[in-house]
């Protein structure tokens, strides 16, 4: 069967000559979505040459990111990605470790871009242990990150990127979606609940601080990543422990507005929610909102638990209020589950019971690698990521966001 023009076209990709590179991907991006089947032909070489883009100038590298963000749409494309090293035979690097070495790089234009493909990688089963076990070839700037791992210099751009301190074109919120399918796994969990030993800092106290930043896609990243650190029951005293990660005053902020409490019981608020500005707004986005409900609900497993949000830190009022303004059937229903809980009669025969069936019986958790990759799906003037949140097994927990 006679080629297309089309499929002539993506065969340039990999042309040892730089115009005709450069030429082939500017023209091919809007194929990336309108006809994705041309570039997986010949054992998926154009993909290879893609990769190999990555690499190439700065023009190139951000066509060959935006079509590989809509190509990994594919669940085979993904797996390839990161199965595949560079090309050259002296050099075994995974693409992931040209991803890091791209990322890092503070005069990178394209890093958010990276950070995108990241999103859509890490929603493969094989991905967090990956990732959390890394070591980058070439230590980055000290203004990126001290630590050889990849997992830490993607914490470290976050953290430093919100304010665009690292590379003035990237903010890197999409990180955030990485640190949420990280934290599905035992393994990412015992992650961010671990200080790492380059700084002596527990992971999840990096990120608490942006559950009230101003980009909703970091919130809600973060949001994710907070409620999938939860899942691990032995480590809520140190969730909780104000010495600790202290985590609660961070994810009731974003459930407070400008209400007003008697003194009675704003007294018994953890400190930093304490005479909050008649100006404060509650978090508008419903389904990040419900995250953290969520969060509280995964927190109040075992009676020491309840008896921290019930009696030190006083969380009902702050749940009524919220209950009272957000007319959310949905939402509603997490708070009044929290709720019932708290308020319910405790067996006193049992120092510190946790609740019949476990965590699981609170929210279910689903291996992320039971299902089909749903993958982020990128659009030549404007980007759509599609990013699992959380370990949900309830369909409607555990649907796709999608940001554009």
């Amino acid at each position: 069967m006679a080629k297309t023009e089309i499929e002539e076209l993506v065969e340039f990709l990999g042309s040892p000559q730089p115009h005709i590179r450069r030429i082939a991907a500017e023209t091919s991006v809007g194929y990336s979505l309108k006809d994705p089947k041309i570039f997986k032909v010949n054992n998926l070489q154009p993909i290879n040459d893609l990769m190999t883009l990555v690499a190439d100038t700065n023009a190139n590298a951000e066509n060959a990111l935006t079509m590989l963000t809509n190509l990994t749409a594919d669940p085979l494309v993904i797996e390839h990605l990161l199965k595949t090293t560079t090309s050259s035979k002296s050099d075994k690097r995974t693409f992931i470790h040209l991803l890091m070495a791209r990322i890092t790089d503070p005069n990178f234009p394209c890093a958010d871009l990276v950070a995108m493909l990241l999103a859509n990688l890490a929603k493969h089963h094989s991905f967090p242990d990956m990732i959390l076990g890394l070591e980058t070839l070439t230590p980055p700037s000290e203004k990126v990150s001290t630590s050889k791992f990849a997992i830490d210099q993607l914490m470290d751009l976050f953290v430093r990127g919100s304010a665009r301190e690292v590379n003035p074109n990237a903010d890197f919120d999409y990180l955030s979606y990485v640190f949420a399918d990280v934290s599905r796994t035992p393994n990412g969990r015992k992650h961010f609940l671990t200080p790492r030993e380059y700084d002596g800092v527990i992971p999840i106290t990096k990120i608490t601080v942006f559950t009230e930043h101003g980009s909703p896609l970091r919130r809600r990243g973060v949001a994710s990543t907070i409620k999938n650190t939860c899942f691990d029951v032995s480590s809520h005293p140190a969730l909780l422990a104000q010495e600790e990660v202290n985590l609660i005053p961070y994810i009731l902020l974003p459930l407070m507005g400008p209400e007003e409490y008697p003194d009675s019981e704003s007294a018994t608020f953890p400190e930093d929610l304490q005479l909050l500005p008649p100006t404060k707004k509650r978090e508008a986005e419903i389904d990040i909102i419900k995250t953290h409900v969520q969060s509280i609900l995964l927190l109040a497993t075992k009676r020491s638990g309840r008896n921290f949000l019930r009696d030190t830190v006083n969380v009902y009022p702050v749940l009524r209020e919220a209950h009272l303004a957000v007319h959310d059937d949905e939402f509603r229903e997490e708070v009044d589950r929290v709720v019932q809980l708290l308020m319910a009669d405790e067996d006193e025969r049992d120092p510190d019971p946790e609740l019949e069936g476990g965590v699981e019986s609170v929210i279910g958790i689903e291996d992320i690698g039971k299902g089909e990759v749903d993958a982020v799906v990128g659009e030549v003037e404007k980007t759509k990521v599609v990013v699992e949140e959380d370990e949900d097994e309830d369909d409607d927990d555990d649907k796709v966001v999608e940001i554009l």
